[in-house]
């Protein structure tokens, strides 16, 4: 009987052993508000963890504050949506690998009764054109994130140098910034994720959408080992691989909100 009683505790404290060095298996992933705040997370990241053990503890930021994390060696991979700045991060070798994850796109949101009549606009640079002749309440996130570079680009594309009081930057994620153009009734660049996610749109409504410019590109990058050795890199490349692999992508491509499909998978 001590025999057999020996042997469970022995089991069970090799079990327990076990179970405590999985629950470290763990990497710290630098992301976006978006792919946070849309839900994204919440239904993929059970999927990997369930098929690897490793723990995805994600920091959820502006595409901006990612990369500069990224280049301070505070988080083994990325997930975020400014392709050129990820592949700035590879040129300068403080990334060692990007891929194409998934895509959806950016949309105008504003008041139901669209003073700047964004809803007849021929592209999307004729939309920001209006909002800024029209002199009516902008919100941007004036965070540096891939949303804020992109709605920088957009407002070039039109000619326009935003400022003034109908401009508000917040310094805020995508969330926020919507709330705030709720209680404004301000125009708000979004991604689609965000903005079918968003459960507070009071008078705001989807306005804009479909011009190829408002593509929305999300990759994952890898972090140098040479650059940063102290990182979890063998980690990281499993949760990288598993992103592009079909699982990942069709975890993706499940994930939906009232039957709505809000990232499309892309790796090649």
């Amino acid at each position: 009987m001590k025999t057999v009683l020996t042997r469970l505790f022995a089991g069970v404290i090799s079990m327990g052993l076990t179970f405590s060095a999985y629950a470290h298996d763990y990497i710290t992933l630098a992301s976006t508000t978006s792919t946070e705040n849309s839900g994204l997370f919440d239904a993929i990241l059970p999927r990997f963890e369930d098929a690897t053990g490793i723990e995805v503890r994600v920091v959820a930021v502006g595409t901006g504050q990612a990369l500069e994390i990224a280049r301070r060696g505070d988080a083994d991979s990325l997930l975020v949506h400014d392709t050129a700045g990820e592949q700035r991060l590879v040129n300068n070798d403080t990334a060692s690998e990007r891929a194409d994850v998934m895509y959806n796109d950016f949309v105008l949101i504003g008041p139901a009764d669209d003073p700047a009549n964004i809803g007849e606009a021929q592209s999307a640079a004729d939309a920001f054109a209006a909002i800024a002749n029209a002199g009516v309440p902008f919100t941007s996130r004036g965070d540096d994130s891939g949303t804020n570079r992109a709605e920088l680009r957009l407002w070039a594309y039109a000619g326009v140098e935003p400022d003034g009081d109908w401009y508000r930057e917040l310094g805020s994620g995508m969330g926020p910034t919507l709330n705030t153009a709720a209680a404004m009734d301000a125009y708000v660049l979004s991604d689609r994720a965000t903005w079918v996610a968003f459960g507070n749109g009071q008078n705001l409504t989807l306005l804009f959408e479909g011009d190829e410019v408002l593509f929305n590109q999300y990759g994952s990058v890898l972090i140098s080992e040479e650059k940063h050795p102290h990182l979890k890199h063998d980690l990281a490349r499993q949760w990288h691989n598993w992103l592009v692999s079909d699982t990942g992508q069709q975890a993706i491509a499940d994930f939906k909100v009232d039957g709505q499909q809000l990232f499309f998978p892309n790796a090649k």
